[in-house]
């Protein structure tokens, strides 16, 4: 991790890494953590594969739907890795994402407690990584994984 690039966020998740897993691989379930609650997601495209897309929309009325993410996975290891940018759209399209460009990588390693959880969000400079704290990276990744810890938690 570079530290002038990087935001990172680490949690101890009471779950087994399985039902991590499948909270991020199924749509129904991502659809339930993956945006700051009371927001809503809709889940377009989850393939998740390496070359797949990942497509998201959110609302704040449940009714009227807009982009949030429009990203592709880069990598994908069951059970232990999912690395996806936003620097390419689901198409394979070179992409000028607002607010800020990056690369995630989540990965899952076994804790007596259940679910090692780790994501590493890397920024092409330091304003952008910059932008991202300023812009909340904190509490909206924060956020996401503690919903994402009561579905996997709940086993729901």
């Amino acid at each position: 991790m570079n530290p002038d690039l990087d935001l990172s966020l680490d949690r101890v998740i009471r779950a087994p890494r399985k039902r991590v897993w499948d909270a991020w691989t199924d749509p129904a379930s991502l659809a339930q953590w993956w945006i700051p609650a009371p927001l809503r997601c809709r889940v377009d495209e989850l393939d998740v594969r390496a070359g797949g897309a990942f497509v998201t929309q959110m609302s704040e009325d449940g009714d009227t739907f807009l982009p949030h993410l429009d990203a592709c996975f880069l990598v994908v290891e069951d059970y232990e890795r999912i690395v996806f940018t936003n620097a390419l759209d689901s198409g394979w399209r070179p992409a000028k994402p607002q607010p800020v460009s990056m690369t995630a990588e989540v990965v899952l390693r076994d804790h007596p407690d259940g679910t090692d959880y780790r994501i590493i969000v890397r920024h092409g400079d330091p304003a952008s990584r910059e932008r991202h704290a300023d812009l909340g990276f904190a509490d909206g990744w924060g956020t996401v994984t503690a919903q994402l810890a009561q579905i996997a938690e709940s086993g729901s």
